[in-house]
């Protein structure tokens, strides 16, 4: 470590609180591997309940905070030695932008839980600040942090499957499928408009998917045909949904994501064709993956058993047969952000903040851009009677336009 860096890297958080689910988990996975320190927070929208909250992490009072306004402000006049360097932004889909956007104002790497913001030109602008102040940006796609993920696009990159034909992705939860199922706090926003965005089950489990998608492949999706639908009565957005998608390669491929598939938990599945071998990957069984051939077995890969590329061995944690999962996955992406942290607020002079995210391996910026791309372009297409639509980066560019809510 760089004498220029004392200690573990400070962390803030906006939300997470009482109640939440994924606060949590992002406090589990960034202190797993002991390069991190929780220091500050803002747990909710009232004083009070954030700061007993931060009480409870055993954070100091003047560091559990009323509002992240009143935390980056105050942080930011403390020693350079005590302030947090990186804020967690776990909040529902409409804060995101704001509270990313101030962070990076105030010089604090934030890495954000995903999608990255409300909408596509948000994201296009918070590109412009991260470029504008040099500061490291990530999103939690925590599923590009499973080991057998990783090795699995290390095999396609290797060329080992052939030239890819088809892709398929599904992403089934059951969680939603019932009116009485909209009562829990994780239900309530991501059903409204106002704090989710344009969709629900895309912009929570189907920008998932396609990340998924992209990150395995090293493939880029073109264009789309989509299907959204709202299963219970009432509900302003869609809770599941089927994408056909076309890539850069030619490859074609089917994207599934529902919340209203009854008994299903987080099925999430990936399963890759090539002309020479087939791979698939389940994040129910994730410490295997699977290679399939025209002519000879199934070959069976585990996590910590044999060779594997050096991008999966850094990311597992203990010996074979002890299962890893989420929260490890999510840790790598943590432990990958952290170390550029320490890289940077060490002034190593950085050039190009996403050459850092790709080597670095976690999802960045771009990837942010591309999914909130995803959710706007599949919502577009989903009202539209024509059947193929270009995937866009530019707000202008997605026909037909995007319906508000109250049409």
């Amino acid at each position: 470590m760089s004498k220029l860096h004392r200690g573990k890297v400070r962390l803030g958080m906006v939300g997470g609180g009482e109640g939440a689910f994924i606060g949590a988990i992002h406090r589990m996975a960034a202190q797993l591997d002991g390069q991190i320190e929780l220091v500050c927070g803002v747990f909710s929208a009232q004083a009070e309940k954030s700061k007993r909250f931060g009480q409870s992490l055993f954070l100091a009072d003047e560091r559990c905070y009323a509002s992240y306004q009143e935390m980056f402000a105050q942080e930011s006049t403390l020693a350079p030695e005590q302030r947090m360097e990186m804020v967690a932004i776990v909040t529902p889909n409409h804060l995101h932008f704001p509270i990313a956007q101030m962070a990076l104002e105030y010089g604090f790497h934030v890495i954000s839980d995903k999608p990255a913001t409300l909408t596509l030109t948000e994201a296009l602008s918070l590109k412009t600040t991260i470029k504008e102040t040099r500061l490291l940006y990530g999103l939690t796609h925590t599923y590009t942090g499973y080991p057998m993920v990783k090795e699995a696009k290390y095999r396609l990159s290797q060329g080992q499957l052939g030239k890819i034909k088809k892709v398929i992705v599904e992403y089934p939860q059951g969680w939603l499928a019932s009116e009485n199922d909209e009562a829990s706090k994780q239900a309530t926003w991501r059903l409204d408009p106002t704090k989710a965005g344009i969709s629900c089950c895309m912009g929570d489990i189907g920008v998932h998917a396609a990340n998924l998608a992209e990150y395995v492949t090293g493939l880029k999706i073109t264009s789309l045909c989509a299907e959204l639908t709202t299963n219970v009565d009432g509900r302003l957005l869609d809770d599941d949904g089927t994408i056909l998608l076309r890539f850069n390669s030619g490859a074609h491929g089917v994207l599934l994501a529902s919340q209203v598939c009854v008994g299903e938990e987080n099925s999430l599945k990936i399963r890759v064709y090539g002309e020479d071998a087939g791979i698939e990957w389940s994040q129910l069984e994730p410490n295997s993956l699977l290679m399939k051939y025209q002519n000879k077995s199934t070959q069976l890969i585990r996590t910590g058993v044999g060779q594997v590329s050096k991008n999966t061995q850094a990311s597992i944690r203990t010996p074979a047969g002890h299962p890893e999962g989420y929260l490890e996955a999510f840790a790598n992406i943590y432990l990958q952000f952290s170390k550029q942290v320490i890289k940077h607020d060490a002034a190593i002079k950085v050039t190009n903040i996403n050459n850092i995210n790709h080597t670095s391996d976690f999802p960045g910026i771009d990837e942010a851009i591309r999914g909130m791309a995803f959710i706007e372009n599949v919502v577009a297409a989903s009202q539209s009677e024509f059947k193929w639509h270009t995937f866009s980066l530019t707000p202008e560019d997605i026909k037909p336009r995007i319906m508000s809510n109250k049409e």
